[in-house]
């Protein structure tokens, strides 16, 4: 997916509204770290200059940042990635080789805006 001008809505929230965001549009009654909603559903010969929204809970974020050791700043990034991979197509719930390529695609997109961090998959 060609992502050149396009844009992209970026939220950050609490655990709380995160919440009802994952209960409201996934049935999941439960916080996540990141969720991803795209304007294509690749299914229209029209493509929205907007990509879609990325939705990232703070609140999670900085825990998971402290259970792996990162800064809060490179957890950000990684579910930054995480959630833009998502709008471009990319989806590890699809089976292992689909994991693979998004992790592959995540390390390296992660090299360019944390260089030297090393920093893993999601």
């Amino acid at each position: 997916m060609a992502l050149n001008d396009r844009e992209l809505s970026l939220s950050f929230v609490d655990d709380a509204e995160m919440r009802e965001i994952n209960h409201q549009y996934r049935g999941k009654d439960a916080t996540t770290n990141v969720l991803s909603f795209a304007m294509d559903d690749g299914d229209s010969p029209f493509v929205s200059p907007l990509l879609g929204d990325v939705i990232i809970s703070c609140d999670t974020a900085v825990r998971e940042a402290d259970e792996r050791g990162v800064t809060l700043d490179q957890r950000y990034s990684q579910l930054l990635v995480h959630g833009i991979l998502h709008l471009a197509g990319y989806d590890h719930e699809l089976g292992d080789e689909e994991e693979a390529t998004m992790a592959d695609k995540s390390r390296e997109l992660l090299g360019l805006i944390e260089p030297g961090a090393g920093l893993d998959y999601f």
